[in-house]
């Protein structure tokens, strides 16, 4: 079983340099995009993949390796993707047909045996790849302006006087623009990709995973709210300056953690530990 093992990893090695050869044209697109401060999760996924897939190896080390024959329908779709994607200008296409080729090599190869105790990281993988410009615009839009009607709500109950127009809030000696970056569709995926991730790790039922995957939505809009809010107090007391910059990026990361700590307690509840912590402390 090990040699079996061994030696089918070569080849897959083998079909995979293959693979990378053959997507060599979008490499380097790909990972300029990665590098975008809206897609920088994607530089983690591969790596959360490999150690999922690690994690797994000794549910699957005993499984026979065989052939599944439909891996080639589905590399052939993949590779039609690929085609159409790279001779339409569809640049979207292409990067998931990468993820789908992946997949389809393996599964042909391993068998549905072992692709079934990865399948989940293997999935993971489309993660990676950027939504379509024209697509996240769409999103964006409306959740600026509900960012900046929300702001505008929180700041005049706290007596500061704001004037909304759109995405854009008025101060008395400042004016702030609730851009793409503070849409809140960056921390959306963001926070999505982690509650399928947590959904994975948790051990309860399949409708409280799947609750766990929606909760993200309001958690990570929530966060984005609470930044947006406090750049226009901070606009209004110290001018638009101090809101942009540093701040602005220090802001960022403060109510992405704060997002976060909220998905980890909704893991635990969710996998009943805070109540055995709370019947511990009692």
């Amino acid at each position: 079983m090990k040699k079996m093992l061994n030696r089918n990893f070569l080849y897959i090695s083998f079909l995979l340099v293959l693979t990378g050869i053959l997507y060599a044209p979008i490499m380097p697109d790909f990972f300029e995009l990665l590098k975008d401060d809206n897609n920088s999760h994607g530089l983690f996924v591969p790596f959360i993949s490999l150690y999922l897939i690690w994690r797994s190896h000794n549910n699957f080390k005993e499984e026979p390796i065989t052939c599944a024959s439909s891996g080639v329908w589905l590399l052939i779709i993949s590779l039609l993707l690929y085609f159409i994607g790279m001779v339409g200008g569809v640049e979207f296409l292409p990067r998931i047909a990468l993820i789908m080729t992946i997949i389809s090599l393996l599964y042909f190869n391993l068998g549905k045996n072992i692709i079934r105790h990865i399948y989940f990281p293997l999935f993971f993988l489309f993660f990676m790849v950027p939504f379509p410009v024209s697509i996240i615009a769409y999103i964006s839009l409306p959740l600026k302006v509900v960012a900046a009607k929300i702001a505008e709500t929180s700041l005049m109950a706290l007596n500061i006087p704001v004037l909304r127009e759109g995405n854009m809030l008025y101060f008395a000696n400042a004016s702030l623009e609730v851009a793409d970056a503070c849409s809140g569709i960056r921390s959306l995926i963001s926070f999505i990709m982690l509650g399928s991730l947590f959904a994975y790790l948790m051990s309860s039922s399949i409708f409280k995973k799947l609750l766990l995957v929606v909760l993200t939505i309001p958690y990570a809009l929530m966060a984005n709210f609470f930044r947006v809010t406090g750049t226009g107090l901070l606009a209004h007391f110290f001018g638009s300056k101090v809101a942009h910059g540093f701040m602005h990026e220090f802001s960022g990361i403060v109510t992405f953690f704060l997002g976060f700590a909220m998905v980890i307690a909704t893991y635990r509840l969710l996998e009943g530990e805070l109540f055995v912590l709370r019947r511990n402390l009692h």
